[in-house]
């Protein structure tokens, strides 16, 4: 149960970045860039990396990971951020595909229920924002969740490793690749406040999400926390609530609603199972 909690801890931080990334008023490739580069000096002092065991599995967990980051960033540059964020979170679903076949977990049937009451939540969690996009976006969030699915499979796949440390790789991957594009653009401006907005997406968003995520995922199958962290989307209309006081729809109560009771559901029946980990 502590790996599901923890995966919920990163899915709350990781929500953080609809409402920091409005506030701030930059170029979303060097919020990206200096995000991820930020959370990778942060993981440096926090967990002291000097002895990574260099693995096949672990760099491709890293690419894995910076490629999903840099492509949802393209993604909201090339559609609208909901068509971005609903079609990036079809990972679930290639996840369990790829866990079957490469780890060789089981799927029960409260993981296949939850699995397609997650996608109904998400439609309708989305239902009153979704828009024509373009081509170019929709697939590069596409491709976003097909690395994110990678990147689950592939730290789960590190049974003897440490997936911080691949988690750690992949913030120096996105965020010197990003800062090759951001370069093009108007430097951004530095106040107080943007300065606080970005450490707190780096320190926060990012890296207390690694830290997170490492601990969770070696706990719970990948099925199980493709879904757990799902729940991300739920805490973004809570943020913007919070602090701007727009007030969720019905579509996004309800969509919020399936989610979070099919995840919980299937999450409390396979602790009750027991189910290795």
């Amino acid at each position: 149960m502590l790996g599901s909690l923890a995966l919920v801890a990163c899915a709350f931080c990781w929500s953080t970045a609809g409402l920091f990334i409005k506030l701030l008023d930059w170029n979303p490739l060097w919020i990206a860039s200096l995000r991820s580069l930020i959370a990778g000096v942060f993981l440096v002092i926090v967990v002291r990396p000097w002895k990574i065991v260099w693995t096949p599995t672990l760099v491709l967990a890293a690419v894995a990971n910076a490629l999903c980051m840099v492509l949802f960033v393209l993604a909201n540059k090339m559609t609208t951020s909901a068509n971005a964020i609903l079609i990036q979170y079809w990972a679930p679903v290639p996840t369990a595909l790829l866990a079957v076949y490469l780890l060789k977990e089981k799927l029960h049937p409260e993981q296949i229920a939850a699995l397609l009451a997650t996608l109904a939540g998400l439609v309708l969690l989305f239902a009153d924002k979704l828009g024509p996009g373009a081509l170019w976006g929709n697939l590069a969030a596409l491709a976003s969740g097909l690395a994110f699915a990678f990147m689950l499979i592939l730290n789960r796949r590190q049974k003897d490793g440490n997936p911080v440390h691949s988690m750690l790789l992949s913030q120096f991957m996105a965020g010197l690749g990003t800062l090759a594009l951001a370069a093009f653009q108007p430097l951004p401006i530095f106040t107080p406040i943007s300065i606080a907005l970005i450490l707190a997406l780096g320190v926060v968003q990012m890296g207390l999400a690694a830290l997170f995520f490492a601990y969770g995922i070696k706990r719970v199958t990948a099925t199980t926390g493709s879904l757990l962290v799902v729940i991300e989307p739920l805490f973004n209309p809570v943020w913007v609530f919070l602090a701007l006081g727009e007030t969720p729809s019905g579509w996004t109560l309800a969509g919020g609603a399936l989610i979070l009771v099919s995840v919980t559901a299937a999450t409390v029946i396979g602790a009750r199972r027991k189910t290795p980990a």
